[in-house]
């Protein structure tokens, strides 16, 4: 069974100063879980972990990742920002972007960062407004169906990321023309898997592809990026992917292609977000109403502006009553929000123990994708995120909105009397 990081006690106490809903992070869960990735790819002496901003954009946690030896991915002009302010510069960032504004280009160069152009019309579009850089990386989309041992994976050919294969051929050679001497690749080709064989046969399609690159364009490839797409159980009884296995399983494909093809001092990354962060979140929020009429609802003060994942995909979050997790799940309930919505629900016809008017409510793994996915409808406002320090601390990493929040993008506010504390 799942287990929140923190305990009833602790939340009664934290709720005293912050109030729910809010987003909580567990620093000693996220710190080990890093730790054990650099272990399983220590094999590789370039192994770097680019940690997906877009997954929980909040300093105070990347601080905490590039502590632990992780570089940012960013994909936008305020996660290059963002990235800046905590420090990070060159290549301890990697830009990857698609429809990318010139600006953004711009800014990615004026770090110095890595950038990982997504289609071939993008290298004259990044000479003309940044210039091209010695360092460069193409993303690679196979197209048609990606497969494994244990079946269907995903539909590269459906997704409108990277470059085709005869399109990057193209693109090397005409980078290596405009004056780029290193490169790299990088592709992600299927989301949230639940296998030990996802990373393995990724990267052996990738590092045929590096050394068949060599061959015929001569590039230089320094580095290969095996993005994201390690996925978490969000079910109780769902497989959990064995990180060390998976590590292990990259090593012998690139011990069989790339060390025999004299590339053996190519460096591996990776763009985590989902492992990195969801199993250290919880939204925590409280039962506010019950409702009995064709169905039994319990209504929370959190909503889908806080976890959008169940009203956007029908996604799975495993929920605790906290103090009542040795009670029957004897009851049925559909746990909903207060938008106008029908779909603002974060599960349906789920079996619980009977819940109380002020029940403490913990909905698992929203670490990654939770908070960072939050949006105003309905005049909502975002909540807080904190962290569960190591000592067991409680830190206020973002503070909650408040209608000042709201109000202060409406350049016209001035003409209005909005009744403001």
């Amino acid at each position: 069974m799942k287990k929140p990081f923190v305990t009833k006690e602790q939340l009664v106490e934290i709720t005293k100063q912050y109030p729910t809903p809010f987003h909580i992070y567990d620093e000693k869960g996220i710190r080990e879980n890093a730790r054990k990735l650099y272990k399983a790819f220590s094999w590789n002496k370039g192994f770097k972990e680019y940690f997906a901003v877009k997954a929980t954009p909040n300093p105070y946690i990347l601080s905490i990742l590039k502590e632990e030896g992780c570089g940012a991915d960013c994909s936008s002009m305020t996660e290059l920002m963002m990235a800046e302010a905590v420090g990070f510069s060159g290549d301890d960032i990697m830009f990857s972007s698609n429809a990318t504004p010139p600006e953004e280009f711009v800014k990615a160069r004026e770090l110095n960062s890595l950038i990982n152009l997504d289609d071939y019309t993008h290298i004259d579009f990044l000479e003309k407004v940044a210039g091209i850089p010695e360092t460069i990386c193409c993303r690679f989309n196979p197209g048609g169906v990606f497969k494994t041992a244990n079946g269907i994976m995903d539909n590269p050919q459906d997704a409108k990321y990277g470059f085709t294969k005869e399109q990057l051929f193209d693109g090397f050679k005409k980078l290596k023309e405009k004056g780029a001497k290193n490169f790299g690749i990088h592709s992600f080709l299927a989301s949230n898997t639940a296998s030990n064989d996802y990373y393995p046969t990724l990267a052996g399609i990738l590092f045929q592809l590096a050394v068949e690159l060599r061959d015929k364009t001569g590039a230089d490839i320094k580095f290969i990026n095996l993005s994201g797409g390690i996925g978490v159980p969000y079910k109780p009884h769902s497989h959990v992917n064995d990180i060390m296995a998976i590590g292990e399983g990259v090593r012998k494909a690139f011990e069989e292609i790339l060390v025999p093809a004299g590339m053996g001092d190519v460096a591996l990354f990776t763009e985590l977000g989902r492992y990195m962060l969801a199993p250290y979140g919880h939204l925590v929020a409280t039962a506010i109403h019950e409702k009995h009429i064709y169905k039994e609802y319990i209504g929370l003060d959190a909503c889908a502006v806080n976890l959008m994942r169940p009203a956007m995909y029908g996604a799975y979050h495993h929920i605790t009553v906290m103090g009542k997790e040795n009670v029957p799940c004897d009851h049925k309930y559909d746990i909903t929000g207060s938008l106008c919505e029908n779909n603002d629900k974060f599960a349906i016809d789920r079996m619980l123990p009977k819940i109380d008017i002020g029940d403490l409510i913990v909905i698992h793994d929203t670490g990654a994708h939770g908070f960072a996915m939050g949006y105003n409808y309905n005049g909502k406002l975002r909540s807080a995120e904190l962290l569960l320090k190591e000592d067991g601390g409680v830190k206020l990493i973002r503070r909650a909105e408040t209608p000042e929040d709201y109000f202060s993008t409406f350049d016209f506010s001035k003409d209005y009397k909005f009744p403001l504390a």
